[in-house]
């Protein structure tokens, strides 16, 4: 691989940036005036970077770029990378490969959301600013009669202890690898977190396509859920009727279809660092060996 000239990576940095700024800039002024937002502050809080973060180029894996280092930018060391990072980069491989195998299911219908407040008043929710669209029995009802098979453990440890016994599977952390699939949205939203994770190894243009995945998902995990969002002029997938669910089922192919690419390019990053870290490992070995001998 041809190392990048400086013209061809101040010109990928400038076109990152631009990208990010453009995207982000009704976020990045709502912070800026402190105001809650439905789906951008999940993102924000649940995954941990921030926009500052995501404008920042970097160019992942590969040959350093021709004059990169200075400016307050340090070289990239893979294999160093790899000894810090190992096991994140082991368990991020071992979901993304697994996920990446398991048969895609679209029969949940966002039920996860409606889980999370079951029997709650609108006081008393993860988001007390945002209010119900039902009364707590009528979402108990919804949940009940529509069923709940939430497969993914991060979804699932928020569900209300009265819930959670409603649920056709009981997720662990253990069975994640088992359990985790291609249809699920939050298993499609995590590619932004491990992406995240994997920073610097990741590209800049990676990390971002993984949030805008992310944040369109979000977007449709909260239009479909108990809450009422028209405030924030959103529309609710009403996945309490028969065409609600079948609205859901195919935005949730469409995810799916679109995080399929994003997955497979996360793969190659965690491939190309357990190979580079096992080389290192075996070239250590021999080193050891050499000198015990």
């Amino acid at each position: 691989m041809t190392p990048l000239q400086p013209e061809q990576w101040r010109a990928r940095a400038a076109a990152h940036e631009a990208r990010v700024r453009r995207e982000l800039a009704d976020a990045m002024a709502r912070r800026e005036r402190g105001e809650k937002h439905p789906v951008d502050d999940f993102l924000w809080h649940y995954y941990n970077l921030r926009p500052g973060q995501l404008l920042r180029w970097h160019p992942g894996l590969g040959p350093e770029p021709v004059g990169w280092v200075g400016e307050g930018r340090e070289p990239f060391d893979a294999v160093d990378f790899w000894r810090k990072r190992s096991r994140t980069i082991e368990g991020a491989h071992r979901l993304l490969v697994s996920t990446m195998a398991a048969k895609p299911r679209f029969g949940c219908f966002g039920m996860h959301e409606w889980a999370m407040v079951y029997g709650l008043d609108e006081g008393e929710t993860r988001h007390p600013y945002l209010k119900l669209r039902f009364s707590p029995e009528e979402t108990a009802r919804t949940v009940e009669e529509v069923g709940c098979r939430c497969s993914h453990y991060d979804a699932f440890r928020f569900f209300t202890p009265p819930a959670r016994p409603l649920n056709l599977l009981q997720p662990t952390r253990e069975l994640q690898p088992e359990l985790d699939q291609p249809g699920c949205l939050h298993v499609n939203m995590d590619l932004y977190k491990w992406a995240g994770k994997l920073v610097p190894a990741v590209s800049s243009e990676l990390l971002f396509d993984s949030f805008l995945l992310a944040r369109d998902i979000r977007e449709v995990d909260m239009r479909a859920s108990a809450y009422d969002l028209a405030d924030w002029g959103y529309e609710p997938i009403r996945v309490e009727t028969p065409e609600g669910r079948a609205e859901y089922a195919a935005l949730q192919r469409g995810f799916a279809e679109r995080a399929m690419p994003v997955r497979e390019r996360l793969v190659e990053v965690t491939t190309e660092l357990i190979r580079l870290g096992t080389e290192e490992l075996g070239n250590e070995s021999v080193t050891t060996g050499r000198v015990q001998g």
